[in-house]
């Protein structure tokens, strides 16, 4: 049965930000995310992995890039995904997507919305994105809320892969909680900002969620230059 029709916007037709998945496909980034994509696709039974979580230590070690491209590239394969934006503090990916803010996770979990009004579509066929919505005074709460396992199970039948946008984990709990609901955890570590001792604490506050940690990926990472010219992932 589908819940989720996918509606014709005029306003689809813009090119999203940030996404050198679409705007320089054949680039040596694009191919270290379809890279990333197969290594996700290895590290879990196939069965099993319908909800991954991107988080990162602290802010600004593109996480939510990592999650916008991932999504991307998903979708390429054919597989019907879908984002969802539970950063409800810091949020970005309706800046991302172009869509609108107004209504999003944070209406569905506190009731005022249904989630198939708050899923919109994006220009990428297959590719559906919940924004944040108006940000909360309490989003730990309406992160481990009942409502929030309902739309879990929910959107699970629904998609092939579901993709969660957290903030970081050292500064609030939000991220722990998800992780311990998600099938698996990818930690995005900036190579030149991060210190080994925030990324380890990090890998310990996942351990104590009990979350199931597929990997790594490290961000800002100068390629050889057998490469013929730098460029950064």
């Amino acid at each position: 049965m589908v819940l989720f029709k996918r509606k014709k916007k005029d306003h689809l037709l813009k090119l999203e930000r940030n996404l050198i998945t679409i705007s320089n496909s054949k680039s040596i980034i694009s191919e270290q995310f379809r890279t990333i994509r197969s290594n996700i696709t290895f590290s879990a039974p196939k069965e099993k992995l319908k909800t991954l979580l991107v988080t990162s230590s602290l802010s600004s070690e593109g996480k939510s890039t990592n999650v916008a491209n991932l999504g991307v590239v998903f979708a390429q394969e054919g597989k019907r995904v879908l984002l969802v934006d539970a950063d409800m503090r810091r949020p970005t990916l309706h800046h991302t997507f172009r869509l609108s803010n107004k209504e999003g996770l944070s209406s569905v979990l506190i009731k005022h919305e249904t989630i198939q009004k708050a899923v919109q579509e994006t220009s990428i066929v297959g590719l559906d994105v919940i924004t944040s919505g108006p940000l909360p005074p309490n989003p730990s709460e309406l992160l481990a809320s009942q409502m929030m396992d309902t739309l879990l199970s929910i959107v699970e039948q629904e998609y092939d892969l579901v993709i969660f946008d957290s903030p970081p984990l050292l500064p609030v709990t939000d991220a722990r909680i998800l992780s311990n609901k998600c099938n698996g955890t990818l930690l995005i570590v900036n190579r030149n900002k991060t210190k080994k001792a925030d990324v380890l604490k990090a890998k310990a506050a996942l351990t104590n969620s009990q979350a199931k940690i597929l990997g790594i990926v490290l961000n800002n990472s100068t390629m050889p230059q057998k490469h013929h010219y730098y460029q950064y992932h």
